[in-house]
C-alpha cells in the first residue's frame, strides 16, 4: 500500500512548497528513488524547472519536464495535469487535490503549505486518504 507523508510547514512565510519540494526530490534522487512532482499550475511548473538547478549553492538533481515521449529519461519529473507512465517510486504532491494516479506510487509526500486556503486543502487530502484506509505520517517543517 502507498505510504503517505504530509510535510506540514508551520510559518506561513510565502511560499515555501517549492523549495521544500526541490529538497526532497535531490534527498530521494541522492537515495537512489525516482520522483515525480505534480504541480498545482504551469507556472509552478516552470518555477520548479528553474529551482531544481539554483536553490542551493553545489546541488545537482536531474531532472526534467514530463513527456510520454520521455519518459524514465531523468530520475526527476516534473508535471502537471499529467500521468506518468513509467514513475512509480516517489511522488511528491503540490496540487491542492489527490491525483487520481497516487495509488501507482510507493510513497507519496504531500507538502502543505502555512496559509489558511493551503491548509484547507491539505485537511481535504488527509480525509481523503484517511477514509480510504491509508496509515498517515505528518511531519512539522
Amino acid at each position: 500500500m502507498t505510504r503517505i507523508d504530509f510535510y506540514i510547514m508551520d510559518a506561513p512565510q510565502g511560499n515555501r512548497q517549492p523549495l521544500l519540494a526541490c529538497k526532497l526530490a535531490e534527498k530521494a534522487y541522492r537515495q537512489g528513488h525516482e520522483v515525480f512532482i505534480n504541480t498545482a499550475s504551469d507556472t509552478q511548473l516552470q518555477q520548479l524547472d528553474d529551482m531544481l538547478w539554483t536553490f542551493r549553492a553545489g546541488s545537482f538533481v536531474p531532472h526534467d519536464i514530463y513527456r510520454k515521449d520521455m519518459a524514465g529519461t531523468s530520475p526527476v519529473m516534473l508535471g502537471h495535469t499529467t500521468e506518468p507512465a513509467d514513475c512509480h517510486d516517489v511522488l511528491v504532491n503540490l496540487a491542492n487535490d489527490v491525483p487520481p494516479w497516487f495509488g501507482q506510487f510507493d510513497r507519496v509526500a504531500e507538502l502543505v503549505g502555512g496559509d489558511d486556503s493551503q491548509r484547507a486543502a491539505a485537511r481535504r487530502r488527509y480525509r481523503f486518504y484517511q477514509d480510504r484506509g491509508y496509515t498517515l505520517k505528518s511531519h512539522h517543517i
